[in-house]
């Protein structure tokens, strides 16, 4: 696809990036059929194939309307058009941009939008802000929407472990370290994520460290339109990280929210162009790997630990940033299968759940939709395989997906319940 640049984007970087981009779509369509957005709502502009038609006449002078803007917050991000492309299309990074353009060149939003944007921006990403709200919340839960409600999960002790403190971590010092992003919500939301990482880790000799002056990853503002502060949040993290990583002391970041994985492996393309953090912001995005990426290098420590003998199954949502936006598949099927776990992939297991960041807040119809559609596939899938729990591998689908019937946790959990018994069956 020929694109003219306009004056005004010909000799920018994210111009020339958009036309090497958009250079590559042959129009064929693949990207339809795997659209969340386009298959609820038929429409050509909300799809990929019609969005990129919209950056394209953005990038070449062409004025954005509201209308415009609307179509591309539709948008999941999700990348599922990604993996179907036949054409290599970086739609990720295009449709980055063209958000950002159309943002700057339409009229502001409704005051509604705009307060609802900057209280994401500003509440999710403080942990002072979100920790007071999590805790009133959790507080009048029992009189909330049941649609709010479960957006505030109650935090449950480890029984398996004979403790009552959810977020108790081993204190044990061992020669092998990696680093861990905390994250924004995670913290406050479900701790035992975080936490069952690290006893797991702990199990296999590896000791998991945290910085104190990291911060969010940055993908909540850089995809609600404000890249300059997402790319703030990077660059604090990069700082925060890299005397330990420049010394040699740790030989991983490990995500376990797989939707800041995505973005802290991107580190590396959004500073490209940056001269004092290009070669810091690659080396971070090097080290960076998902929890599902670590341990089945692990996983004959893991059968040692916790053998292979048959144990409850489960049925497995991948996460779009995993499966997607990470290229990521078949690890934590297989890491779970080696130990034992049988695990069952739902129908349309490739569609998102709706979940997408903030997407569940600003396009809360289309979300819950998807929602509704995910639930259904997963409980069948649980029905017919005699699971009783679902596993994911990401905060904003484990929360999203929430229902009375069935418990959502995160896999590592699993995995720490069975390395917990384990211990206390040989005591």
């Amino acid at each position: 696809m020929q694109t003219q640049l306009a004056p005004q984007f010909a000799n920018t970087p994210e111009g020339i990036e958009a036309a090497h981009i958009l250079s590559k779509c042959v129009h064929c369509g693949f990207c339809t059929a795997t659209c969340p957005t386009y298959q609820l709502l038929g429409d050509e502009l909300d799809g990929p194939r019609g969005r990129i038609y919209l950056i394209k006449q953005i990038a070449e002078g062409q004025a954005p309307t509201e209308k415009t803007r609307l179509h591309l917050d539709r948008c999941l991000t999700c990348r599922n058009c990604e993996s179907t492309c036949p054409s290599g299309v970086q739609y990720g990074n295009l449709i980055d941009i063209g958000r950002k353009w159309a943002e700057e060149n339409t009229p502001p939003r409704p005051l509604s939008q705009r307060l609802t944007r900057w209280a994401l921006k500003e509440g999710l990403t403080s942990p002072i802000l979100f920790n007071s709200a999590m805790i009133l919340g959790r507080f009048i839960r029992p009189i909330m929407p049941k649609g709010i409600a479960r957006k505030i999960p109650q935090i449950k002790s480890r029984a398996l472990a004979n403790s009552t403190e959810p977020y108790d971590r081993p204190q044990t010092i061992h020669s092998r370290k990696m680093l861990l992003l905390e994250g924004c919500v995670q913290p406050s939301m479900l701790p035992n994520i975080n936490s069952a990482t690290a006893r797991v880790l702990n199990a296999l000799k590896i000791q998991l460290i945290s910085v104190t002056n990291a911060t969010c990853c940055g993908a909540l503002r850089y995809h609600l339109n404000d890249q300059a502060g997402g790319l703030s949040n990077a660059k604090q993290n990069i700082d925060a990280w890299w005397p330990l990583v420049e010394e040699g002391s740790v030989e991983a970041i490990v995500m376990t929210a797989s939707g800041c994985g995505v973005m802290v492996k991107d580190y590396g393309h959004l500073f490209s162009n940056d001269p004092t953090y290009a070669t810091k912001a690659r080396r971070i995005s090097e080290l960076t790997k998902d929890i599902s990426e670590i341990l089945p290098n692990l996983h004959n420590e893991l059968i040692q630990i916790i053998g292979t003998e048959p144990k409850p199954g489960v049925v497995y949502h991948p996460p779009c940033t995993l499966q997607h936006g990470q290229q990521i598949r078949g690890k934590v099927e297989g890491l779970l299968s080696s130990i034992g776990i049988g695990v069952r992939l739902c129908a349309d297991s490739h569609l998102c759940c709706g979940s997408a960041g903030t997407y569940s807040v600003t396009q809360p119809v289309l979300s819950e939709q998807l929602r509704r559609n995910k639930l259904s596939h997963l409980n069948v899938a649980c029905e017919e395989s005699g699971a009783q729990v679902i596993v994911s591998g990401n905060i904003g689908c484990i929360t999203h997906l929430q229902h009375e019937e069935t418990p959502v946790l995160h896999w590592i959990e699993i995995v720490d319940q069975l390395i917990s018994a384990k211990q206390l069956s040989i005591r």
